[in-house]
């Protein structure tokens, strides 16, 4: 397809999303990048233990609970 076509298609507010290639697509800032924070023992065991109550991973609570303070700073 040429871009004038598709230019024209997505103009008219037709749906054009089966006309691109999302194989490669990425969302903007998603990009993981590597973070060392050393915490105490104490802080460690609490964790694993509330990430074993909800069922997830020690990574994963850590990141649920950054994000939800961030979000509240934002807010």
């Amino acid at each position: 397809m040429k871009a004038r076509d598709f230019d024209e298609k997505f103009d008219q507010g037709e749906d054009v999303t089966s006309d691109l290639d999302l194989s490669q697509a990425r969302r903007r800032n998603q990009e993981p990048r590597r973070v060392n924070v050393d915490f105490p023992a104490w802080m460690i065991e609490s964790l694993d233990r509330e990430a074993k109550r909800l069922g997830v991973t020690r990574q994963s609570i850590i990141k649920i609970w950054i994000a939800e303070m961030l979000e509240q700073k934002v807010s």
